[in-house]
């Protein structure tokens, strides 16, 4: 799950991470007050959109005025903002934040991941900030700070500082930066985050340490443990689908080709997903429906899938071990007399008392094409497919 820059900041101000003062607007008169609120004489207008580069997009809007401020969110509420992050159809900005002015001397990378490889927290840090980590990897990879956190220990206040060190920060500034990076820390370990990146992290002129944007991501399957983490979702930046299948329970990520797939077993769905590549398809989509396939659950899939208009077939791959066949095919059948679709299915059992499944499919007299491997699955989907 993400959430939008200014609820991040929420979270890291209250593990002492500094942020500019700012308020959330959702119409050009709330953004005008706000602005005269926060005082000054410069804001930053930003558009909320789970996406990073904004500013390239023209998503970010320096304002001097208070007119200035009302201009720019007038500008932007509404607008579809399309970056190298949201693909082509973009992300549209219904809500943003007004943000004071703020005196930038040195602008800094740092992001916080986990190392999957070392089963690790891994902290990345470059006094290149202001560019993706992508970018500072292909063109600064030599300002590159990489530290290693053991889970178990935790992050310790010397390592904080010995990165604030290697960042180039004098003696004054090293103390705040440890501080902040310790605080990035603490948010990213006790929320179940998967990502914290702030970028840029800045040295102001009076030589304070700012988180002057940032973006957090957490662990879905680990929300329940918090629920106020829960009410910062905002479902309106999301596929559609994709919020459609994990409220219901559904492990699904869309994607760009035109087969469905309706598969159990992470792995059994990576596989066949491969192997349509390989017989010339494309994949539509990722969709576990678990262990437990009930007939609830194809009811779900089948209207996910088929309601998807580049779908232009169904290929159902079931490996039963802890099911059963039997089980799985009347949960098809019970599914397919509630729910109609258009699009050629293409079905495979395999696995615990799969002839007794491939009977009750036979005599439910549902339209089907038989598969009997995960290559002939695969071929025989691709087939009905160029058959259109």
């Amino acid at each position: 799950m993400n959430i939008h820059e200014y609820q991040a900041k929420e979270i890291l101000s209250k593990f002492g991470v500094s942020v500019p003062k700012g308020g959330i607007a959702y119409s050009p008169e709330n953004a005008k007050d706000r602005a005269s609120e926060l005082g000054g004489e410069m804001w930053v207008v930003k558009a909320q959109i789970h996406s990073g580069a904004r500013g390239k997009a023209g998503g970010i809007i320096v304002c001097k005025s208070l007119q200035e401020v009302s201009d720019a969110a007038n500008n932007l509420l509404g607008k579809k903002l399309i970056t190298n992050q949201t693909g082509p159809e973009g992300k549209t900005v219904q809500r943003i934040y007004i943000e004071e002015g703020t005196d930038i001397k040195k602008e800094f990378y740092l992001g916080l991941v986990f190392d999957r490889s070392t089963e690790s927290i891994m902290v990345v840090a470059s006094s290149a900030g202001g560019m993706s980590v992508e970018e500072i990897a292909q063109e600064k990879p030599e300002t590159l700070i990489k530290t290693k956190i053991e889970a178990a220990v935790g992050m310790q206040a010397f390592q904080a500082r010995e990165i604030a060190f290697s960042l180039g920060l004098d003696a004054k500034a090293i103390s705040r930066c440890a501080q902040a990076i310790l605080g990035a820390y603490k948010a990213f370990s006790t929320s179940d985050a998967t990502m914290v990146e702030i970028n840029p992290l800045v040295l102001t002129g009076d030589d304070h340490i700012l988180a002057l944007d940032c973006k957090m991501s957490f662990d879905d399957n680990a929300l329940y443990r918090n629920e106020a983490l829960a009410e910062l979702r905002d479902k309106t930046q999301e596929d559609p689908k994709e919020t459609y299948a994990a409220d219901r329970g559904l492990n699904y990520i869309a994607l760009d080709g035109n087969i469905g797939n309706i598969i159990n077993g992470a792995g059994l769905a990576m596989a066949s997903m491969d192997m349509i590549q390989l017989a010339g398809g494309k994949p539509a989509n990722f969709l576990d429906v678990g262990g437990g396939a009930t007939p609830e659950k194809f009811v779900k899939a089948f209207k996910l899938i088929s309601g998807d208009p580049n779908v232009k077939v169904i290929l159902i791959n079931i490996f039963a071990g802890i099911n059963r066949c039997d089980w799985v095919a009347q949960g098809i059948v019970d599914a397919l007399s509630s729910i109609k679709i258009t699009q050629p299915l293409v079905i495979r059992l395999a696995g615990t008392n799969v002839d007794e499944g491939i009977k009750i499919l036979k005599d439910s007299k549902i339209d089907y094409i038989e598969a009997f491997t995960l290559e002939d699955a695969a071929n025989k989907a691709v087939k009905a497919l160029e058959s259109q």
